[in-house]
């Protein structure tokens, strides 16, 4: 299933985070559940990840690991997952770099929920079941169109 959606600032790209989060939350997975990222500079996978990251009440500034690659972030206790993966490709030249992160071994991880920006760089290693969200600058200036397959 494919749905687009309009927003038209800030606020409803975090919102529409916040709803993908409570969906993923109500599931118990056998893996880790990974959500790819894509679009271009600016058009708003950082702060769709800010807004997914405080729904699962983590209380940290979030900001793209653009050099660091990768931040784990430990959520609380009493939710289905103990803990999220903040990964951001960018900087990923072939997808054999992810292997230095531990990425299949993550992907094993059923406690772990994944968020890859920049994710069609490394497109050939997810899995079937990735919940990709496509971001796009919409004609107005802070218009933003994400589409969710």
């Amino acid at each position: 299933m494919k749905t687009a959606i309009i927003t038209t600032d800030i606020c409803q790209t975090k919102k529409i985070a916040s709803h993908l989060a409570k969906e993923i939350i109500r599931t118990q997975a056998s893996r880790a559940r990974v959500i790819a990222l894509s679009g271009d500079l600016g058009s708003g996978k950082t702060t769709f990840t800010q807004g997914f990251a405080r729904t699962l009440g983590i209380k940290e500034k979030i900001q793209s690991p653009t050099f660091v690659l990768m931040k784990i972030y430990l959520l609380n206790a009493r939710k289905s997952f103990k803990h999220l993966v903040h990964i951001d490709a960018y900087r990923i030249e072939t997808p054999s770099e992810m292997e230095h992160l531990g990425f299949r071994d993550l992907l094993e991880d059923q406690d772990a929920i994944i968020l890859i920006e920049w994710a069609d760089r490394v497109k050939k290693l997810l899995p079937r079941d990735t919940i990709w969200t496509m971001f796009e600058h919409g004609k107005k200036a802070n218009e933003r169109i994400i589409t969710v397959k």
